[in-house]
């Protein structure tokens, strides 16, 4: 095996970085300020068409607060994936409403819009779709439903930096759209998050909410938390802006080589793209049947030194925590990818090099399975 492992995810910080970090601390200036504000202006347009962003402390916080400043509280129910993080649904209670679990359409692991039709009813407050992977859900389909119920759309666009659906961006489709910057995303603030809102409203009350209510010192309109973003995450948030084009430009080229390798390979199916869909490839997710997954999984790590991930294992109407919300539902695609999915690596630190061990290390893998 060769000696330098192979991650599956790596978070890229550099000089640039750190002297952003220095010069904050210099500054005496490390609360919500001047780096906040130009860090939500430049996310705005690089990535939101114009569209206003508040900086948060963490995605979660994010979607929380854009949940609660959308008018989604007790009484409400909120569709969603169970194929996703727990940050998803869980946002949803903490904000009071209850989660309504819907399966994936298998093609892209992103919800299905007829599985969301079938689960309206009179308390469905909106519906919240995941970019999942990077990759953007159905979204002519999700908003022909929303519109035909009335329904509001929350973007879970965590994985979504650049992503866009016939041009429309990732962010900028539902009432709202959040981001994550947790380290392992495709850009990272350290620790972060972001709030597209659609309109002032919206945003005006994610900034009340972020600072304990108020806008002017001591002049608390609305309850409110401390979930303000810090000037030296902003900081870093801002350089990485200026890496994350050309990042998500190296993914994509490592995802194409690794799709013309690895299609075709039996038992593997790797990802599908939607037409109309840009994928930014936050992971590169195959599917690996037969019950083959986890053998193939620990065959990389342990004899090719190659790290993968499983995005998710257990699907969120199954975890202790949320199954009370789902105490009878069954979601065959969703059973079914969380046996079969694999992350391998795609980041853009990756020399060709440790392309070719992935790919052979994947297709050795699967070969002794046979």
């Amino acid at each position: 095996m060769d000696s330098a492992f192979i991650p599956a995810a790596k978070p890229i910080i550099g000089d640039e970085e750190v002297a952003a970090v220095e010069r904050v601390l210099r500054s005496g200036m490390l609360a919500q300020g001047p780096e906040v504000a130009a860090f939500e202006s430049e996310f705005s347009e690089q990535f939101l068409a114009g569209r206003t962003a508040v900086a948060v402390n963490s995605g979660t916080s994010g979607q929380l607060l854009g949940l609660l400043a959308a008018g989604v509280g007790p009484g409400d129910e909120v569709i969603v994936p169970s194929f996703t993080f727990a940050a998803v649904a869980n946002s949803v209670v903490l904000a009071g409403a209850t989660p309504v679990f819907v399966d994936i359409e298998p093609a892209h692991f992103t919800l299905d819009p007829a599985g969301v039709r079938d689960a309206i009813t009179p308390r469905t407050k909106g519906i919240m779709p995941v970019h999942l992977y990077g990759h953007p859900f159905l979204v002519d389909d999700i908003e022909a439903v929303a519109a035909e119920h009335g329904l509001a759309i929350y973007e879970d666009a965590a994985q979504a930096h650049g992503a866009a659906w016939r041009g429309r961006p990732a962010g900028t489709i539902g009432a709202f759209g959040m981001f994550s910057l947790y380290p392992t995303k495709n850009m990272t603030a350290i620790e972060g998050g972001i709030v597209a809102c659609a309109d002032e409203g919206i945003a005006r009350t994610v900034r009340l909410l972020r600072n304990q209510g108020m806008e002017t010192q001591y002049a608390n309109e609305i309850v409110g938390y401390n979930n303000r973003m810090s000037e030296v995450h902003a900081a870093v948030g801002r350089v990485q802006l200026r890496k994350v084009g050309e990042w998500t430009r190296w993914r994509q080229r490592n995802a194409a080589r690794l799709d013309a390798e690895l299609a075709g390979i039996d038992g593997l199916t790797v990802p599908a793209v939607a037409e109309g869909a840009q994928h930014v490839y936050h992971q590169y997710t195959v599917r690996i049947a037969d019950g083959e997954r986890d053998r193939v999984r620990d065959a990389l790590r342990d004899e090719h030194g190659v790290g993968a991930g499983v995005y998710y294992p257990i699907p969120n109407h199954r975890l202790p925590s949320l199954q009370k919300y789902a105490p009878s539902t069954e979601l065959p695609e969703t059973e079914r990818a969380a046996r079969e999915v694999l992350s391998i690596p795609v980041h853009p630190s990756l020399t060709p090099a440790d392309l070719d061990r992935v790919i052979r290390g994947l297709t050795a893998a699967l070969s002794a399975g046979g």
